[in-house]
């Protein structure tokens, strides 16, 4: 399956040059264009589909099998000193390309951009967290 207008499935169609550093018949990794680190890498499942919630769940498991397998080399090869596997689903995350993705972002100490991803920490009364739990169960 694919979406003609999708630029992941374009390169992974090998329609626009990418820098692949592994590929198998369900996924294509490829450097990031626009990186966060040396070695940030993207997990493009070859078959299109926007998001975690759509995704078959098979295909989730198996790309987050193959997050820990290029993660764990890429830290052996790239000698990095921690990782960010970072996956965004809606514009309102922070998704810019409508094909599920994950992110594979080595991290250095002292390096330029050593920033982590970091949010602001909301509070909640205890009442309010058992509210959310509840809604949640």
């Amino acid at each position: 399956m694919r979406d003609e207008n999708c630029i992941f499935c374009k390169i992974i169609a090998g329609e626009i040059p990418s820098n692949t550093i592994y590929e198998d018949d369900d996924f294509k990794v490829i450097l990031d264009v626009s990186p966060a680190s040396k070695g940030h890498a993207l997990i493009l499942p070859k078959n299109h589909v926007a998001d975690i919630f759509t995704i078959d769940e098979d295909v989730a498991a198996k790309a987050m099998k193959l997050a820990k397998k290029l993660a764990t080399h890429m830290k052996e090869v790239l000698h990095c000193d921690g990782f960010n596997i970072l996956q965004n689903n809606g514009e309102v995350a922070g998704q810019t390309v409508f094909h599920f993705h994950m992110h594979l972002i080595p991290r250095y100490k002292n390096a330029k951009n050593d920033d982590m991803i970091l949010w602001n920490h909301l509070e909640f009364t205890p009442e309010e967290l058992a509210e959310i739990r509840d809604e949640l169960k």
